[in-house]
C-alpha cells in the first residue's frame, strides 16, 4: 500500500491572517462647511429672505382685488383712499420712452396703464376716463356705426356723451434693477478660504430687485402741473441652490426665483400714488400774486414785456361803462 503524502499546510501572513481595518476619511473644514451650507440650503430653499417694501419696513403688499365704480373688493390695505373723487383723470402713458421700451421689450410686462387704472378707482380719487389708442378707436368704431346706419334704432350713440377728462396722469420708471444686493462676494472675502467660499455661495443665491417710480398730474384745461410724486420699492428673493450648485442646476428651487420684476414695479407705483394721494389732501393751488399765471412773471429781464394780470373769459374784467 503506497503511502500518502502528507498534506501541505496554507500558512497565512501576519498581514493577510488580520482582518481589514475600515478608516473613515478626514473631513476637512472646507468639506464641513460645504456640507452644512448644502443642508442649510435644503431647508431654506424657498423661503422669502424679506417682504415687500414700499416705503417703510412694513409694507407687504400689491395691487390687487377689484374695483367697480366706487366699490373695491379686495384692494391692498396700504392703498390711500378719498372719501369722494377729485375728477375725472386719464392715463397718459409715454411709449416713445427708454422705460417704456425696457418695461415692455427686456421684461416683457405689459404696459402701466391697466395697473394705474385699478390703483385709482380702488383709490376712489378720481373717475378714470379713457383716452388710450385701442379704447377711443372703439368708441369710434361705434359712433361710425351708428352714423352708418346699422344700429338699431335708440342706440343712443349721438354726440354730447363723452366726459372731458380733467386731468393727465403720466407715469415713468425712473430705476429699476435686479440683483441689486451682491452680499456674497462681500462676506466670502471677509471670511476667507474654503468657509467664505461657502458663505459667498449661499450669499450669491440672494437676489434683490429694486425700482423706483415717478407719477404727475398735469391739469388738461390750463397745462399746468397740479402734483408729482415719487415711489420706490424693493424685494429679496433666496435661491440658495442656485448659488451653491450653481447655474441651472438649482434653479427651480428657489422660491422666489422666477418672480416677475412686475410686482416690485407695481409696489413702487402704489408707493408714488399714495404719496401724491396724501399731498394732493392739502393741495392749495399755486399764484404769482397780482398777476396769476402766465402774466409775465416776477423775474423781469431787461427790455422785457411789463407782465400784465391774466384771466379766463369767464373771469373776464367788466369794461367800465363810459357816462
Amino acid at each position: 500500500m503506497a503511502a500518502h503524502s502528507p498534506t501541505p499546510s496554507l500558512t497565512l501572513s501576519p498581514t493577510l491572517s488580520r482582518s481589514p481595518t475600515r478608516t473613515t476619511p478626514r473631513r476637512t473644514p472646507r468639506t464641513a462647511w460645504t456640507l452644512a451650507a448644502v443642508v442649510a440650503a435644503a431647508l431654506l430653499a424657498g423661503c422669502e429672505t424679506t417682504d415687500m417694501k414700499m416705503g417703510s419696513q412694513d409694507a407687504k403688499t400689491v395691487a390687487t382685488g377689484s374695483a367697480a365704480g366706487s366699490a373695491t373688493s379686495g384692494a391692498s390695505g396700504a392703498l390711500e383712499r378719498c372719501a369722494s373723487p377729485l375728477g375725472t383723470v386719464s392715463l397718459v402713458e409715454n411709449q416713445s420712452a427708454g422705460w417704456y421700451t425696457v418695461l415692455t421689450g427686456e421684461y416683457k410686462l405689459p404696459p402701466t396703464a391697466n395697473l394705474l387704472r385699478l390703483l385709482v378707482q380702488q383709490s376712489n380719487c378720481f373717475v378714470v376716463v379713457e383716452r388710450g389708442a385701442a379704447g377711443m378707436r372703439a368708441m369710434n368704431r361705434e359712433r361710425d356705426l351708428q352714423r352708418s346706419g346699422e344700429m338699431r334704432q335708440g342706440s343712443n350713440f349721438g354726440g354730447g356723451q363723452m366726459v372731458a377728462s380733467d386731468y393727465g396722469l403720466s407715469p415713468e420708471v425712473v430705476f429699476s434693477s435686479d440683483n441689486a444686493g451682491g452680499i456674497g462676494g462681500v462676506l466670502g472675502g471677509l471670511i476667507g478660504g474654503g468657509r467664505g467660499r461657502a458663505v459667498a455661495a449661499v450669499g450669491g443665491g440672494l437676489q434683490t430687485r429694486q425700482a423706483s417710480a415717478l407719477l404727475t398730474l398735469v391739469d388738461n384745461r390750463s397745462g399746468v402741473q397740479v402734483a408729482a410724486s415719487e415711489g420706490s420699492a424693493s424685494k429679496s428673493d433666496l435661491n440658495l441652490f442656485g448659488g451653491l450648485v450653481g447655474g441651472s442646476a438649482g434653479a427651480g428651487l428657489g422660491g422666489y426665483t422666477n418672480t416677475p420684476q412686475g410686482k416690485v414695479i407695481s409696489a413702487a407705483f402704489m408707493d408714488a400714488f399714495n404719496q401724491m394721494v396724501i399731498s394732493l389732501r392739502n393741495y392749495r393751488a399755486q399764484t404769482v400774486q397780482g398777476q396769476g399765471l402766465g402774466g409775465g412773471g416776477k423775474l423781469g429781464v431787461d427790455g422785457g414785456a411789463t407782465p400784465q394780470p391774466t384771466y379766463t373769459p369767464q373771469n373776464a374784467p367788466r369794461a367800465r361803462k363810459r357816462r
